[in-house]
């Protein structure tokens, strides 16, 4: 046999390992030859079966998933709040709907449910600053989160904010708890339609401009 080459069983047997260690994550290719390299990259080791998904797995896939970033404001007896979200959509034109998923474990997230009200504000690109304070990784208090831009408010008193490429002030008419979150159903009531201009995207764990 000519040197380098492999014989269908030690091919075989190298496909098989490869998916273990590929699934895993291991590879230390450095000092392997290409045409055994060649192999490890053939194999999907992205592939996993229901009882191996875990947390992690799910929120790397997740990751691929690009969404635009909102920022979810609230006020009212229960306090000011806001938050970054990416897990928000359209639910019917009529009557107007949208929806917005709120980790239901963050008790200040209470505060959307007792004052019955929400503002889904959709960010431009250059409003990225106001997406990261939101977020909660600066550890900012609602006051200093809030000064971060301009708002005002429409029809429910919810801060709404000024340069938004969409805004959609909305009473809330039902919720629904399921796992860690909590979806709130908003009737849209007031609505403010910014400048047309570039998106701001949350992809790879990073934001991003179409």
């Amino acid at each position: 046999m000519p040197k380098g080459w492999l014989s269908g069983a030690q091919h075989a047997n190298l496909r098989i390992a490869a998916k273990h260690f590929a699934y895993r994550r291991q590879l230390v290719t450095c000092n392997m030859p290409s045409y055994i390299t060649g192999l490890f990259r053939q194999v999907d080791y992205r592939v996993l079966k229901i009882n191996d998904i875990g947390p992690q797995h799910y929120r790397d896939a997740m990751a691929h998933f690009a969404g635009h970033v909102h920022v979810v404001t609230t006020d009212g007896p229960g306090g000011k709040r806001g938050a970054t979200v990416i897990a928000a959509c359209s639910v019917s034109d009529t009557p107007p709907t949208v929806l917005v998923c709120l980790n239901r474990e963050n008790a200040k997230n209470d505060a959307f449910i007792k004052n019955g009200k929400f503002a889904l504000n959709t960010l431009a690109s250059d409003q990225e600053a106001v997406a990261v304070g939101f977020s909660g990784i600066t550890g900012l208090p609602a006051e200093e989160r809030f000064a971060l831009a301009e708002w005002d408010v429409i029809s429910t008193g919810a801060p709404t904010l000024k340069g938004a490429l969409a805004v959609f002030d909305c009473e809330i008419i039902d919720t629904k708890d399921l796992a860690t979150h909590r979806v709130l159903f908003g009737k849209v009531t007031g609505l403010r339609i910014g400048d047309n201009l570039q998106p701001l995207i949350y992809h790879d764990r990073g934001y991003h401009v179409l």
